[in-house]
């Protein structure tokens, strides 16, 4: 890439200015920018370890959702049961409330029909008559 080579001559206020410049003309530009720099080691902010280092913490965020072991199996066992407990309460009380909103619809419902029915009937209007309107 003969236009990062021309910024790494300059150094890294050239790669700042760039990241700016891009961002300026569409955000994009500038955030793939950003994003170039930190995945090829060109901020080396103190060293190259501290992306790794980054992604390893971002890597143990992850465990904590269920998505790798925590290497202790009572633990892994003990968060599956208490995730799968809270998932069911979460379908009761979804279906409690769908419950709730129906049962709710029906005596609304059954509350416009009961006036409807006991409203007087109008009589019809008459012909012969002009409305004032």
């Amino acid at each position: 890439m003969p236009f990062a080579a021309k910024l790494d001559e300059w150094g890294k206020p050239a790669w700042i200015a760039a990241v700016v410049l891009g961002f300026m003309v569409f955000w994009p530009i500038g955030l793939i920018t950003l994003f170039y720099m930190m995945w090829s080691g060109r901020m080396k902010c103190g060293q190259r370890a501290g992306f790794s280092r980054w992604k390893s913490d971002f890597g143990r965020s992850w465990q904590r959702y269920g998505f790798t072991s925590s290497g202790n199996a009572a633990f892994d066992e003990y968060r599956n049961e208490t995730l799968k407990r809270l998932e069911d309460e979460e379908q009761e009380f979804r279906d409690f409330l769908e419950r709730l909103r129906a049962a709710k619809d029906k005596t609304e419902f059954d509350q416009f029909m009961a006036d409807r029915k006991s409203r007087p009937a109008q009589p019809p209007a008459e012909t012969g008559e002009q409305s004032p309107y």
